[in-house]
């Protein structure tokens, strides 16, 4: 049964659980960014009411409650363009609806994710990566794809980030790093051991550390000094491809990297236009 639908028809509710159902339901459009204390104050009642409700449907707490919630009104919103994001298409489909499907499931997944970010988790990543002396990402796979490409952007604002995987160094990498660095874990999972370990080591030393996710429960969220959780109705396996999590993945990134740029605008805009400047006249041409 679908979240929504047990807001709706829950009979074991209490009177003050019922109250804030009721709101939830009305406001649909405001839940992906309320926060706890005001949806207290909207309905009410109390921080602890609102947990023993998330709980009541299977929760750990309001924030995994509020993700799936998030999820799901933004998976409703666009039903008649929802597609399967494990199985986008199949062997029947001709070639224009292969091409609607695909862009339709980059639209529902940016817009997905668009719901599930929360700006001031952004400001402080941003933030934090702007400040730090390194910054080492640690991604595996496809994910990894989306690191090299945050990588180059980073190169535009004079930031230079590491692929700690890259030369099968990622033990040495993490080993360098201090307080004055940053780590960041980008896996759609968030379950691989070696990171796991990594990430342990950084908070025992005091290394900030970003984790980028796709699963609410992954274990690196322990560990992690900013959490940006994005999920997708996508399997682990079991699928055609990474689509969803991983346009995902890009346009948050992407979203980082225009966040991080605004803050330091006019510096950056500067540094591009010399750098043209320094291509167009010769100097450093390289063709």
């Amino acid at each position: 049964m679908q979240l929504i639908e047990q807001l709706s028809h829950r009979s074991d509710f209490t009177t003050t659980e019922t109250r804030i159902a009721t709101y939830i339901l009305s406001h649909q459009d405001a839940m992906p960014n309320i926060l706890i204390k005001e949806l207290a104050a909207k309905t009410y009642t109390s921080h602890s009411a609102i947990i023993r409700l998330a709980q009541k449907l299977g929760f750990h707490g309001f924030r995994d409650f509020q993700r799936a919630l998030t999820t799901e009104i933004v998976i409703n919103t666009q039903a008649t363009t929802n597609v399967d994001a494990n199985f986008p298409f199949t062997d029947k489909d001709a070639v224009t609806e292969i091409i609607k499907k695909m862009a339709d499931l980059k639209t529902n997944a940016i817009a997905n994710a668009q719901h599930q970010l929360r700006p001031e988790v952004l400001t402080k990543s941003a933030y934090l990566l702007n400040k730090a002396r390194h910054i080492m990402l640690f991604s595996q796979g496809d994910s990894q794809l989306r690191a090299r490409s945050f990588q180059n952007k980073l190169v535009k604002i004079n930031r230079f980030a590491q692929i700690a995987e890259m030369y099968a160094d990622e033990a040495w990498n993490i080993a360098s790093l201090t307080p004055q660095d940053c780590a960041m874990f980008i896996s759609y999972a968030g379950n691989t051991d070696v990171h796991q370990r990594f990430a342990k080591y950084c908070q025992a030393h005091h290394i900030p550390v970003i984790v980028l996710t796709g699963n609410v429960d992954s274990p690196l969220q322990q560990f992690a000094t900013y959490q940006l959780v994005i999920t997708q109705n996508e399997r682990n396996n079991a699928k055609l491809g990474t689509f969803a999590s991983q346009v995902s993945f890009d346009y948050v990134l992407d979203t980082l990297f225009a966040i991080m740029y605004a803050n330091n605008f006019q510096t950056n805009l500067a540094h591009l236009k010399t750098t043209q400047l320094l291509i167009q006249d010769g100097t450093l041409q390289t063709k």
